[in-house]
């Protein structure tokens, strides 16, 4: 059953924000990572069948928040199940759901990402969207899959802003086409080395034709490197801190096993690497790589009996390696460069706080020296 797409218009409490004029993607800059060509949008949604949908929420002067929902197809996800896998490099976070995953290899929900504080209103949200589905009548277990970034310096994060009605319209929202990137859904309230952090995505061909694309929520630090280049860090009130967390989101129309899935996921951490992160001690890094080749869906006849799929051989891995490196650094380069400027008031202290964005002006200079 498809999923009904039907835009929102909650303006006193939700922004499906757009990028303002003035922001540019890190193409429009000149920075390109790797040999190979992207997809028409240059986004996750460029693999087949994926879906994503936003719900960002801003709230008088403290809330700065949201939430973005991921689905690998729009069908019965619980029902027709995809490989997947979850590769951990720091593990400081609270990825709902990571356990199931890397023991049965598969994914049986929506995807959904927001605040530390609001994982319980996101799976609550994917459990009433997952038994709601017809078939699931007799459903009794649900692992739901919902990852993290503390959006806690922009947003009043002990007020658990986000519900499950919120979550269950990033859900029902869920579209193909465009994806919006920058101060979105759940990067709205995320920092990333001092600037503005958010949502970003790409996404890779390779020369066989398969199709990799990447969504990131960035909210870490290190030392920021665009394009191999050293990008200097904003003049700020406070030091800008090298914990924080990422969530990175890879997904591939390749017919891949949950083992090769495994090393896809790991891939994306080469990217993440590119761009200076210093995964420290206090460090959320995960990647979540599946599939949506329809031959290797969990489906209940396949599950039922021995099966035997198509899985791509080790030998064929390598270009789908590149294209996961290459589709997470320019994916985080496009959340910081298409975040725009967002202020908060500190609910302990009272001050507001600005978070500079990423200059595309300044970044184009840094890239000329």
């Amino acid at each position: 059953m498809m999923l009904a797409m039907k835009p929102l218009l909650f303006f006193a409490l939700f922004v499906l924000a757009t990028a303002p004029a003035s922001a540019q993607r890190a193409r429009d800059l000149g920075i390109a990572p790797g040999p190979l060509p992207t997809g028409p949008l240059n986004a996750i949604t460029d693999v087949p069948g994926v879906l994503v949908g936003q719900v960002t929420i801003d709230r008088g002067d403290t809330i700065r928040t949201g939430v973005t929902a991921i689905l690998p197809h729009g069908g019965n996800l619980f029902a027709d199940k995809v490989p997947a896998a979850i590769v951990v490099a720091n593990g400081f976070g609270k990825l709902m759901g990571l356990s199931q995953v890397q023991e049965l290899g598969e994914i049986e929900t929506p995807i959904l990402l927001t605040n530390t504080l609001n994982v319980a209103e996101a799976a609550s949200a994917i459990i009433t969207h997952t038994l709601a589905q017809p078939g699931n009548e007799a459903v009794r277990s649900v692992n739901a899959v919902v990852g993290e970034t503390n959006d806690g310096g922009l947003n009043d994060i002990r007020t658990r802003a986000v519900t499950p009605a919120d979550a269950l319209r990033a859900i029902t929202s869920a579209s193909a086409g465009p994806v919006a990137e920058g101060a979105v859904g759940a990067g709205r309230g995320t920092i990333a080395f001092g600037y503005k952090g958010g949502i970003g995505t790409s996404s890779r061909r390779t020369p066989d034709g398969f199709t990799v694309g990447v969504l990131v929520q960035s909210n870490y630090g290190g030392r920021l490197i665009l394009a191999g280049v050293p990008i200097p860090p904003p003049p700020a009130e406070r030091p800008a801190s090298a914990d924080g967390s990422i969530m990175i989101v890879v997904a591939t129309d390749a017919p891949l096993s949950d083992r090769n899935l495994r090393r896809l996921a790991a891939r994306a951490m080469v990217g993440l690497s590119r761009t200076g992160s210093a995964f420290s001690n206090g460090s959320g890094d995960y990647a979540i790589a599946f599939s949506v080749h329809p031959d290797v869906r969990r489906t209940p006849a396949r599950r039922a009996a021995v099966t035997a799929w198509p899985e791509l051989g080790n030998e064929a891995m390598s270009p789908l390696f590149v294209a996961v490196a290459d589709a997470t650094e320019e994916a985080i380069a496009n959340s910081l460069l298409m975040a725009t400027e967002v202020q908060s008031r500190d609910p302990a202290t009272g001050a507001m706080r600005r978070v500079q964005v990423l200059d595309a002006e300044s970044v184009k200079r840094a890239l000329s020296r």
